[in-house]
């Protein structure tokens, strides 16, 4: 099966660009990159050092319910392009991520969850996309469970 690695939407970032709001509400707060750990979730690549980067509140869900979780992510201060989703964004350069199925009604799927290492993440999104209770994946830290990215089918 092949897969498509989504950043967050396009017009989300549009919108924060624009002095938009979080999900909280609240603006994003704007920083220098030292260039360590910075990964912005719309490009899906580091924010190089020098670079201005927004902090803010992100819930990668359509509406509240009980697993819409919310939580910090980073985005270029400036328009960056959106990640073409073939192959693994190079923003992924931790040892290993948090890799969980939810279902078509976005709520997790108990028992998907699992600490993958980041070269095993496209196949193990494989074999959790084939199942049928599986709409799409989410990638996050596997030390902070911050938000990385999303994984559907092509």
């Amino acid at each position: 099966m092949a897969i498509r690695f989504h950043p967050i939407p396009t017009d989300t970032a549009a919108a924060l660009w624009n002095g938009g709001t979080d999900s909280y509400g609240m603006r994003p707060e704007r920083r220098i990159s030292d260039g360590d750990g910075v990964p912005c979730r719309h490009c899906l690549e580091g924010v190089r050092a020098g670079e201005p980067y927004l902090v803010l509140a992100h819930r990668p869900f359509p509406e509240l319910q009980p697993y819409a979780e919310t939580g910090p992510i980073f985005l270029h201060a400036e328009p960056c392009s959106a990640f073409s989703g073939v192959g693994v964004p190079s923003m992924l350069d931790s040892r290993d991520y948090i890799v969980r199925g939810y279902d078509g009604h976005d709520r997790i799927v108990y028992g998907t969850g699992a600490v993958t290492p980041t070269e095993e993440i496209p196949a193990y999104a494989e074999t959790l996309l084939a199942r049928s209770d599986i709409a799409y994946v989410h990638i996050r830290s596997a030390r902070n469970n911050c938000y990385q990215c999303r994984i559907e089918p092509a």
